[in-house]
């Protein structure tokens, strides 16, 4: 086990996220997702899946997640898991990886079904806000 795993309570991460998951709004696929991180000042955020009948404007956990990082002050993400309604370990999409990485970095720890990665190992050659000033 790296030593990036042993730091941190994925397990604990990983219940919050199965936890909202179960609250997740899903009367299309059927497939709850819930999303838990820590932030730098230690607080413990979470993101469930929100369905559409307009598909294109569905809220993945991540993007739940992510609001309420911005809604309750800000800061930055430091830990990242994932998991299913049946608390399945899953890796975040390709859109939510970007989401990922403007409000973590290259170091957010991410958990994995392969194990725990820094986002810049999930998301490498990253565009990020520093892109916007070439």
């Amino acid at each position: 086990m790296a030593p990036h795993e042993t730091a941190m309570d994925w397990d604990a991460l990983r219940a919050a996220a199965h936890e909202v998951a179960q609250r997740a709004y899903v009367p299309y696929s059927g497939y709850p997702v819930g999303a838990a991180a820590y932030a730098d000042d230690g607080r413990l955020l979470v993101g469930c899946n929100v369905e559409n009948a307009g598909y294109g404007v569905t809220l993945c956990a991540e993007c739940s997640l992510v609001s309420a990082l911005v809604t309750g002050g800000g800061g930055r993400l430091t830990a990242f898991t994932c998991v299913t309604g049946r608390g399945d370990l899953i890796t975040p999409c390709g859109r939510c990886r970007q989401l990922l990485w403007e409000h973590g970095g290259p170091d957010l720890l991410v958990e994995t079904p392969r194990g725990v990665v820094t986002m810049s190992e999930m998301l490498p050659q990253a565009f990020g806000p520093e892109d916007l000033n070439r």
